[in-house]
């Protein structure tokens, strides 16, 4: 598999162990299989950046894909919960996240790589808004195609690292890759305010956050 890791410097050799644990599935190497994508995540700041890029050798490696039928909007939602720092100002949101994590939380613990969304600024309004009772399960799983901010690839084991080999890299020009990352993220906002404040469309049996903690929904329900 070729990916590539967008960073504000040169990665010859990704390390085990290191980075933030808040990252959105824990502690790993952070990757897309897109190049621009990459590019625009190496300018989070009006300065050039780099697209560090790698051969994947995929022989003996175990993969855990959250956008497989295997798993649902909300097995994410539970990983943003446990890693990432959200503030909870409600009462639904507290208890919904509380129960989520309980319900839905997936072990990663034998995924040498995780696929899945990236939660960018525009995905985690989302996330938020869901947690807020604000849109439902349906509404949260449209509102994550708006913007095509893209999949995220995450070297999670140690044995994933050993079997990641750096190529080379390019140079992301802030002057374009900036700009374009933050007009990603505008088109994102804007698709959602437009189809949000339209509705999106809701299925007879749709479940917001209140109905999942009133009905104890479960993981394999098959409204999910």
């Amino acid at each position: 598999m070729i990916l590539y890791h967008g960073s504000q410097k040169i990665v010859e050799q990704p390390k085990y162990g290191l980075g933030s644990p808040n990252n959105d599935y824990g502690l790993g190497f952070y990757c897309t299989r897109e190049l621009e994508l990459a590019k625009e995540w190496a300018c989070p700041e009006v300065r050039d950046g780099f697209s560090n890029k790698y051969e994947l050798d995929m022989t003996g490696l175990s993969v855990l894909n959250l956008n497989s039928d295997h798993y649902n909007i909300l097995n994410w939602i539970a990983l943003l919960l446990k890693n990432r720092i959200f503030e909870k100002r409600s009462p639904i949101s507290r208890q919904a996240s509380t129960y989520l994590l309980d319900e839905f939380l997936p072990d990663l613990s034998g995924a040498d790589v995780v696929c899945g969304y990236r939660a960018d600024d525009s995905y985690f309004a989302y996330a938020k808004d869901f947690l807020n009772n604000t849109i439902s399960v349906s509404q949260l799983a449209q509102a994550m195609k708006l913007g095509e901010l893209g999949e995220q690839v995450v070297l999670m084991s140690k044995q994933s690292f050993e079997q990641i080999k750096f190529l080379e890299y390019e140079i992301a020009d802030a002057g374009i890759y900036y700009t374009k990352r933050a007009e990603r993220e505008e088109r994102a906002r804007v698709a959602y305010l437009h189809d949000h404040g339209a509705d999106f469309a809701l299925s007879n049996d749709d479940l917001f956050a209140r109905d999942i903690l009133q009905q104890r929904v479960t993981n394999d329900d098959p409204r999910l």
